[in-house]
């Protein structure tokens, strides 16, 4: 996927992830979340799949383990949190996620706060 691309899915992705923090709020569990959130990326024609096992690679391209990405959207993982901030670390697992499993573009949501919180991670694999 190009950057312009995953820019536009990025865009459309934070839109609806929004609408869906205006219309829920805070305070619930992150799968109420992550289900609306599926719930309204496949009604906006997106392909979704959810809690979905992703290998994680060593250097070398050995499978050493996989992991359980929350949602992944037309190629960009998406790490959801219900925490009252984002914190230094929840980034660094993204990044962290990204370079194990060669995916570079995700996006951490943050539903935990009243104030929305969204933000884009790129790496070059």
């Amino acid at each position: 996927m190009t950057n312009d691309e995953a820019i536009q899915i990025c865009d459309k992705i934070r839109q609806i992830a929004y609408n869906l923090h205006e219309y829920l709020g805070a305070g619930f569990l992150e799968k109420v979340y992550e289900n609306g959130l599926a719930h309204r990326l496949k009604n906006a024609g997106m392909n979704v799949q959810t809690q979905i096992p992703v290998h994680v690679f060593d250097e070398d391209g050995f499978v050493i383990g996989e992991y359980v990405v929350d949602l992944l959207v037309d190629g960009i993982l998406i790490e959801l949190k219900t925490v009252s901030t984002l914190l230094p670390i929840h980034t660094a697992q993204v990044i962290n996620y990204l370079k194990a499993t060669r995916i570079e573009h995700a996006l951490l949501i943050n539903y935990g706060s009243y104030k929305f919180q969204c933000k884009k991670i790129v790496i070059r694999n």
